[in-house]
């Protein structure tokens, strides 16, 4: 994917610049060596395809052995990869391969939690737009990797109507009939979403015909509500207050999507290491 390959290109540029100037100055040589990632933490692993590439681009000769593909169930003390070559090369791609694995397999890791929280019900968990500057791709598909969807990629692929909109637009009827005209000029098929605040603005935008509606900090009660009022018309979103702890009851108010923005902007890094060994100088 040729946008990842762009975050992946920028990863490396911020971190070398001009050059690794301590590995320069302490492998003057050309020496072999062995990398060992290994697991420090339990988890979902995630961002090894994007880990490979990051060694490609540093120096295409390393060789990378993956023992554990994306989406695989990890332990503390698994060997996740290992990688062979130039020590300098190894040494300059270190950080970015693993800030890609830790971050990924962290985001993949709580989706896969909040996955395993709704499973029986029919609903299902979508990420945000609330991704770190820059890694927006990369955070989705660690999404993906842990078990649940993407919304949309960003502010260009489905029409998503915030209160905000709905101020400058004067309501939740007018605002959708832009969206709509827009929609006819331009000739697209993005769905079209609203957020609304309480059951009166649920009813409005019924009426408004959209593909989605997002029920914005609704009580549970709340929602079990709008589920009713709705009653298979419209897909119904869930947002905002979501934890571990309250998605199962969210879900089995018979709510379509639960949307959980700490997927990707507070998800822990799991704990993964890189250890260095020199082959013995021919």
């Amino acid at each position: 994917m040729k946008q990842v390959d762009r975050i992946i290109e920028s990863a490396l540029e911020e971190d070398i610049k001009s050059g690794d100037i301590t590995t320069e100055a302490i492998l003057k040589d050309r020496r072999l060596a062995t990398g060992i990632f290994r697991a420090k933490a339990g988890g979902i692993l995630s961002g090894v395809a994007v880990a490979r590439q990051v060694f490609e681009l540093v120096d295409e000769t390393v060789e990378f052995n993956a023992f554990h593909e994306d989406g695989s169930e990890i332990k503390a003390g698994d060997v996740l990869i290992e990688v062979e070559g130039n020590a300098a090369s190894i040494l300059t791609a270190e950080r970015t391969a693993l800030n890609f694995l830790q971050r990924m397999s962290g985001i993949a890791t709580l989706a896969a939690a909040y996955a395993d929280a709704v499973e029986g019900t029919s609903a299902r968990i979508l990420d945000t737009r609330k991704t770190a500057p820059g890694l927006r791709l990369t955070d989705k598909l660690a999404v993906k990797t842990g078990g649940c969807l993407n919304h949309r990629t960003g502010l260009y692929d489905m029409y998503l109507i915030k209160d905000n909109h709905i101020e400058a637009a004067g309501s939740i009827a007018a605002a959708v009939k832009a969206v709509k005209e827009h929609q006819l000029e331009n000739e697209t098929s993005y769905k079209i979403e609203v957020e609304v605040k309480n059951l009166e603005e649920l009813q409005e935008a019924l009426a408004s015909g959209v593909d989605v509606i997002m029920l914005d900090n609704f009580e549970v009660a709340q929602i079990k509500e709008a589920v009713a009022i709705t009653n298979n018309t419209c897909l119904l979103e869930a947002s905002g207050g979501i934890t571990l702890k309250n998605v199962r009851a969210v879900a089995e108010t018979g709510v379509d999507y639960i949307s959980v923005g700490e997927l990707t902007h507070s998800a822990r890094a799991l704990d993964i290491s890189l250890d260095l060994k020199l082959k013995p100088l021919e």
